[in-house]
């Protein structure tokens, strides 16, 4: 049931911007660093539950939860006396393990939680079917498995109480829906968006922002730059005045001032360099 692999790390391997250093699914004991692990660790609870130390502060790992940990970070953690935890633990470093966890702003020294019904509940099962041959994880493809694992962290992991990237995601599917359904209407701006999912303008800001980083009306804005690109090269005999109408824009000297500042040239810029 449980298993466990270390892999060969070359000079090639701490080359590249991330690689896998070890994996496993485990009975787990008491543990003690007092100067912390090599590399990045991360490490959930499967079944049962645990109290992990880190930076002075103690919390328990119950079923679905984990942490991940920065290199060379004092940490302990022990299972719950008189009972059984079951563990699951992936170790990485590379060139850019730190910026792109970073850039993903995955929360570290903290518990990260999510549904029992996304990807991360299975992920010891998952690797458990696949972990057969230890070179199957070596090099370009260990990085490739450590950055779909942060990408599936970014997506379905929650701490804080907040909501998952995918929960936010879902609850603004309607917006979407509209947008796409829209785009071309000049009227369509944050009050309509705001109706259809029931909230406030300030507080649908609030949600785009948490998803996005941008505000809905810049969202729309970038949506209908994408789409005069499709017309642009498709339907070469329109006009830009015609294609700037087309996506919702009533003046074409405002679409194509936007079609450049977003874009970094003109519509008929784009049409002649892409258009063939």
């Amino acid at each position: 049931m449980y298993y466990g692999r270390h892999f060969v790390t070359t000079e090639w391997d701490r080359r590249l911007p991330l690689h896998l250093t070890s994996i496993g699914y485990t009975d787990q004991s008491p543990i003690h660093r007092e100067h912390g692990f090599q590399s990045f660790h991360w490490l959930h609870t499967v079944e049962g539950s645990g109290e992990f130390t880190v930076n002075g502060t103690t919390c328990r790992l119950q079923p679905n939860q984990g942490i991940l940990l920065k290199p060379h970070v004092p940490h302990s953690y022990v299972p719950d006396p008189g009972g059984r935890w079951s563990t699951w633990f992936m170790t990485f470093d590379g060139a850019l393990a730190n910026p792109i966890a970073a850039a993903l702003d995955i929360p570290t020294m903290t518990p990260i939680g999510w549904d029992e019904d996304c990807p991360l509940a299975g992920v010891h099962e998952h690797y458990r079917e696949r972990i057969g041959h230890s070179f199957d994880f070596a090099g370009i493809s260990g990085s490739l498995e450590v950055y779909a694992f942060l990408s599936w962290l970014k997506q379905y992991g929650r701490s804080s109480g907040q909501p998952s990237l995918s929960k936010g995601h879902e609850r603004l599917t309607p917006i979407y829906l509209l947008i796409e359904e829209k785009y071309g209407d000049p009227d369509l701006g944050l009050g309509r968006m705001a109706d259809t999912l029931g909230v406030s303008p300030q507080y649908l800001n609030t949600l785009f922002r948490k998803s996005w980083g941008i505000s809905p009306y810049q969202y729309l804005v970038q949506f209908r730059i994408q789409k005069s690109k499709e017309l642009l090269i498709a339907a070469r005999s329109r006009t830009v005045k015609d294609i700037a109408f087309a996506v919702g824009f009533q003046d074409d000297s405002h679409f194509v001032h936007t079609f450049h500042k977003l874009s970094g040239m003109t519509p008929v810029q784009f049409r002649m360099q892409y258009g063939d």
